[in-house]
């Protein structure tokens, strides 16, 4: 695959760029250190589109969200996934309701090569952090109950907990869908998965067992 990184740090540019293209993950078209150069990089010809363009939040002049919000306005095919340091609620809000591919923390290195594939095959990528903020994680009474995991259900990964915990909601896959910036279909697909691991027969034992178990963790 073809990639571009926009970042205001040259030093994370050039370390990615080395890594992807060390690895034989991604050939690196060009990479910017700010909004405005990513918008004359992309759009100076054809040919410098690249297949996923991983860039930050905040960057001098124009930052991140308002750089990916012009070029979908004009290319409505591109694949951005945002990679930055910043896990507010809003700018992930804002990242993926302009339409973006992904979302991931600065944290580990070696998550961003399965990310680019992911997005490459077409899925959306969320970190579990990035899950966590969008499901009510770390904040109030929603935290009660997200950071209580029921043992029945402590070895599902955090999208999977996340998706539980919305079940027992009472939210349907198109309403967990647009929570978790997910496809509807991927939601129908995570459920079924769910509830396959835990033994259970339907949306409503789920939520019981989800409810009955989160209760007694936090007992």
């Amino acid at each position: 695959m073809r990639i571009a990184i926009v970042d205001d740090d040259p030093i994370v540019c050039q370390s990615l760029a080395t890594i992807l293209t060390a690895t034989g993950t991604a050939d690196v078209l060009w990479t910017a250190n700010d909004g405005d150069a990513a918008l004359a990089d992309y759009f100076r010809e054809p040919a410098n589109h690249p297949d996923i363009l991983l860039i930050d939040i905040q960057m001098p002049g124009r930052d991140g969200i308002a750089a990916a919000r012009e070029i979908l306005r004009r290319d409505p095919a591109a694949r951005i996934l945002f990679l930055t340091t910043f896990a507010d609620r809003s700018y992930i809000e804002q990242a993926m309701g302009l339409g973006a591919k992904g979302y991931l923390i600065k944290q580990d290195v070696t998550a961003v090569a399965p990310a680019l594939h992911a997005v490459m095959a077409g899925q959306v990528v969320l970190g579990s952090d990035v899950i966590g903020k969008l499901t009510g994680a770390g904040t109030g009474a929603a935290d009660d109950t997200s950071s209580a995991v029921p043992d029945e259900f402590s070895d599902l990964n955090d999208r999977d907990r996340a998706i539980a915990s919305l079940v027992a909601e009472g939210l349907d896959n198109r309403q967990i869908a647009a929570r978790v910036f997910l496809g509807e279909g991927t939601v129908r697909n995570r459920v079924s998965a769910i509830l396959e691991r835990t033994g259970l027969t339907n949306r409503t034992q789920l939520a019981v067992h989800w409810l009955k178990a989160s209760g007694a963790a936090k007992r």
